[in-house]
């Protein structure tokens, strides 16, 4: 896959630090069968929310956001499965925000210290539309566990 066909401003190897990123989080809380899917660009007019969202704001040399959204019920899984009794709201929302957080922490090791990152943001429930940067195509990386799909979008200049 050419980084031409993902994104003018996301170069493979950018996009290749999302997706270790998120393999290493679900190695982390041990889930090693999560599925990472193939990379796909986002139609600008078009955004992908599930139940929580957790969003992170980039500035220094790459601008733009990176979210991780995916459904209440693989939250309250991954919260049992990590050993907590409690799934309320505050804690997904804290869990989603983790996901978010260690995803883009991960990214700024990589990219170094002009990839500057935000405390995450969580929305939960379905907004109407996340805005994203108008200068940059979005890249989606699926991921599938179990029969719970999550998603990456990464909006990158």
């Amino acid at each position: 896959m050419k980084s031409e066909t993902l994104s003018q401003n996301l170069d493979q190897e950018a996009i290749e630090v999302f997706i270790d990123s998120l393999a290493h989080f679900y190695r982390q809380i041990g889930v090693d069968e999560a599925q990472i899917g193939v990379p796909y660009l986002l139609d600008s007019n078009k955004t992908i929310i599930s139940d929580f969202t957790g969003i992170i704001g980039v500035s220094g040399k790459r601008k733009g956001c990176v979210y991780y959204t995916c459904p209440k019920a693989m939250l309250s899984y991954i919260l049992l499965a990590m050993g907590e009794k409690e799934v309320s709201s505050s804690y997904l929302c804290d869990l989603v925000g983790e996901i978010a957080n260690t995803i883009a922490g991960n990214a700024r090791k990589a990219f170094g210290s002009d990839f500057m990152i935000s405390v995450p943001v969580v929305v939960q429930g379905k907004p109407e539309r996340i805005q994203l940067p108008e200068s940059t195509r979005s890249v989606v990386i699926p991921a599938k566990w179990k029969f719970y799909e999550s998603i990456i979008v990464v909006a990158l200049e």
